[in-house]
């Protein structure tokens, strides 16, 4: 049963992100990266914190306040911030693709920090999925203008997410996910806030007046981070973190179903053949837990 709540929330959490880099991609054109970064924290942060109260259970003991505010840091600050930087410069396409490569590091990380066992299984079925990634993602020729420096920014944006996945499965073994979620996102704020700051002073900030930018804020703020964020932590609290990491990669599915029922896209063949490649892997590292 646990396998099975863990595979719901982490598809979840897929589905959400697979929207995500085409929204911050537009609502980066109007609000500085790190300024989105707080509007994001701070807006999901007010979601989770509202739904702990409904709830009360959100106290974490002062001794693992500092784990919390490094899983915020590693998880909010660094790996959120860079990868709207990275987006910014570079493209949609390359975003997804060069983070998608964060279930390798997943895996890495919970070899050497969790002492999962890293199986002939779970190296093949990363393989597959990448192969699936790529697939998929290869034969769209509409991203965008891709940087060095945007790339590098991206590729940091994977490891860091990488790292922050699996040591959020120390703190789930303490507390409940929901409150693991609201408090690093707290710190993730602190810690964000004099970095948007400094952005602000020397790039300025100009209010948008399109409605479409805020509606853009408050889905990566209260869809995007508050839910999606508590979907992956808790499904990384039910499952082996180095076959959770493989859900990471159902994310170019959803974003590219939800381009063919938004602007109608075309799913072609290739489409078909990397989800089958994906969702086979999955199934593949879950027949060996």
């Amino acid at each position: 049963m646990n396998r099975l709540i863990g595979s719901i929330c982490l598809t979840g959490a897929a589905a959400i992100w697979g929207g995500m880099y085409v929204v911050s991609k537009y609502v980066l054109h109007f609000i500085n990266p790190l300024t989105l970064v707080v509007m994001r924290f701070a807006i999901g942060a007010a979601v989770l914190g509202m739904v702990l109260l409904a709830v009360r259970g959100g106290c974490i003991a002062r001794k693992d306040w500092r784990k919390v505010a490094i899983y915020g840091l590693v998880g909010y600050t660094i790996s959120i911030s860079a990868q709207f930087i990275g987006t910014q410069l570079s493209s949609a396409h390359s975003g997804a693709v060069i983070t998608s490569a964060s279930p390798a590091f997943i895996a890495l990380f919970a070899f050497g920090m969790l002492k999962e066992r890293l199986t002939i299984r779970k190296i093949v079925a990363l393989l597959i999925a990448t192969a699936g990634v790529l697939v998929i993602m290869g034969t769209d020729q509409s991203g965008g203008e891709s940087t060095l420096i945007g790339n590098l920014f991206l590729l940091t944006a994977a490891v860091s997410w990488a790292l922050y996945s699996v040591l959020g499965k120390f703190l789930t073994e303490q507390y409940p996910a929901l409150a693991v979620t609201f408090w690093s996102s707290l710190f993730g704020i602190l810690f964000t806030l004099p970095l948007a700051g400094w952005e602000t002073v020397v790039k300025g900030f100009v209010m948008p007046n399109d409605p479409l930018v805020w509606w853009g804020v408050l889905y990566l703020g209260a869809v995007s981070t508050a839910l999606a964020f508590f979907l992956w932590t808790k499904g990384f609290e039910l499952m082996d973190a180095g076959t959770a990491g493989l859900f990471f990669f159902v994310q170019p599915i959803f974003g590219a179903i939800l381009g063919w029922l938004v602007l109608g896209e075309q799913l072609t063949v290739p489409f078909f053949i990397g989800s089958s490649l994906i969702i086979g892997s999955v199934l593949l590292a879950m027949k060996g837990e």
